[in-house]
């Protein structure tokens, strides 16, 4: 597929760096190590159920398994999934599409030395799928086709479907969907794992010292023979990037797993050289804008479409992407997947990306004037993480500024930000971000939907609801791309409920030492770290 593979960045003592794709040669791992890695983001809860962010999964995924993933070998593939808990493949469905048995393995234990069941894996999902009232899922919507999850005996799993789907198996093997156990959920209730953890992945958690760091060593029981390599690992708080890439170029950190903007890795490189790994991919990854419907005057569509004429996407792409991790000018789904709407099509249908930026800002300030808002001022809700928050927070306001608005910006840590967003929705305008792991767009613009546990926007729609529940239905691509063009003209264009920033690009330098990890289009997938090694010998040459 298009703009999902990834490339390696071989760095040369001398000579920068050569572009292009690397084989890498076959290599036996070596067992033993700690790895360090540096996260630019504090943890706003351990519960990957109701989180969306790195700043969680990058410390915590190893401690927890999942159904099924991404091959680690192949996460650049939208379609390459395998077992985790499950065994043998991932299933094929029967009854025509609407039947998935999946049989567990046997010999399984959590943490806690009590072994992983069926039965675990069911109230997982129903967590997920069907979370009680109060109950947060941060990914309920991407389970609207499954009628029924059953556990007939403790290695039996068999999800019943309302329909057929294609959505159903890249959202069973998303990373957040992290394995809990039932016993837990049942003594402890639905919020214990947002301050606990009892996992069974390869990585027995040690501690976790707020605002410095979380440490893990490796699992002796775990199940996938041979694995983890590595002792153990620490994951680092940086929210600061200088101080991450101080920390890489210093020896004190191996890799940070979000990406640098390229600026960063040609610093990098220049100073390491051969010491330095650079891997580089598209990435499913978006900054949004979200108005409050509930606040005025953001109710007002018309003020809603103004603040998207405003936008200069194209103009903002070429500056931007020499300094931070966004790059590509996209609708809602990936850009460069079949089911993306060509730019072309974007700039002739859609508000704000037309190339004639002076005449949109006219339309903008005209329709502001006509709302009764020409000298709106209002607050933006950001994240006080740099990349690519606070840039692209900073460049919209001058964007805005161009059609008369005037906008101060109330930039917070992640873990108030999001008390802002998700619950006490307090704000004017937020900066929000759709950044998903598998390539899977059906269930990737769900995000949009009114009803969506994410969708932070505060609005009612039913035809957004009523074209969504069709592209669910329809497995012709034909059909799933005329739907989510009107979808996507609906969210964008006539409501402009949310807008699109810009899509990110994905730069992971590394230290050439760190063997064994493959960059994917998410910064969520291939982290459970237990195909990571050091290789020793390298690494005593690089004076570390």
């Amino acid at each position: 597929m298009r703009g999902v593979a990834p490339k390696l960045v071989a760095a040369v003592a001398g000579a920068g760096f050569a572009l292009g794709a690397v084989a890498a040669m076959a290599e036996t791992p070596q067992v033993g190590g700690e790895l360090n890695i540096v996260v630019g983001s504090k943890i706003p809860s351990y519960d990957a159920h109701i989180e969306s962010t790195f700043g969680m999964i990058h410390p915590i995924r190893p401690f927890y398994s999942t159904l099924i993933r991404v091959n680690p070998d192949n996460p650049s593939s939208p379609t390459d999934f395998v077992c985790d808990v499950c065994e043998g493949g991932v299933p094929e469905p029967t009854d025509n599409g609407t039947t998935y048995t999946f049989k567990i393995r046997s010999g399984i234990t959590f943490h806690d030395g009590k072994p992983l069941t069926a039965a675990d894996v069911k109230a997982t999902f129903d967590k997920i799928a069907f979370p009680p009232e109060g109950v947060a899922s941060n990914r309920r919507a991407y389970f609207k086709m499954v009628e029924s999850i059953e556990a007939p005996d403790d290695t039996t799993v068999v999800f019943k479907l309302k329909h057929a789907s294609g959505t159903f198996i890249p959202s069973v093997a998303m990373p957040f969907n992290f394995i809990y156990a039932k016993a837990d959920l049942d003594t402890h209730g639905y919020t214990w794992h947002q301050t606990n953890i009892n996992g069974s992945g390869p990585f027995r958690f040690v501690e976790h010292v707020q605002g410095s760091h979380v440490t893990g060593t490796r699992n002796d029981d775990y199940y996938h023979e041979g694995k983890p390599y590595l002792d153990g690992y620490t994951a680092l708080s940086a929210p600061k990037m200088s101080i991450r890439l101080q920390a890489i170029r210093g020896g004190r950190a191996d890799i940070e797993f979000r990406g640098f903007p390229p600026k960063a890795r040609d610093d990098l490189v220049a100073a390491l050289g051969d010491k330095i790994t650079v891997q580089e991919s598209d990435w499913n990854c978006v900054l949004l804008v979200t108005p409050n419907h509930k606040t005025k005057p953001f109710d007002d569509p018309r003020v809603r479409r103004a603040m998207t004429l405003a936008i200069d996407r194209h103009g903002g792409s070429k500056y931007l992407s020499n300094i931070a991790i966004v790059k590509t000018v996209g609708g809602i789904v990936f850009p460069n997947h079949p089911l993306a709407t060509p730019v072309d099509e974007l700039k002739a249908n859609i508000a704000g990306y037309s190339d004639d930026i002076a005449d949109s800002i006219e339309h903008a300030k005209a329709l502001l004037e006509e709302a009764g808002q020409s000298d709106l001022k209002f607050t933006l809700l950001n994240r006080g993480v740099d990349q690519p928050y606070k840039v692209v927070g900073t460049w919209l306001i001058g964007q805005w500024r161009k059609v008369g608005m005037q906008v101060d910006q109330d930039v917070r840590p992640t873990t108030p930000f999001y008390a802002s967003l998700r619950k006490q929705k307090d704000f004017d305008v937020s900066i929000d971000f759709n950044c998903q792991s598998i390539v899977n767009p059906i269930a990737d613009v769900s995000k949009f939907l009114p009803t969506a546990g994410n969708n932070y926007a505060s609005f009612e729609d039913a035809e957004l609801e009523k074209i969504y529940a069709n592209l669910l239905r329809t497995a012709n691509v034909d059909e799933q791309k005329i739907l989510i063009r009107q979808y996507e003209k609906r969210v964008l264009n006539d409501l402009a409920s949310q807008m699109i920033t810009l899509w990110w690009y994905k730069i992971n330098p590394h230290r050439s030492y760190v063997k064994g990890w493959k960059i994917a289009p998410s910064h969520y997938l291939n982290q459970s770290l237990d195909n990571v090694w050091i290789d020793k010998e390298e690494k005593k040459r690089h004076g570390l």
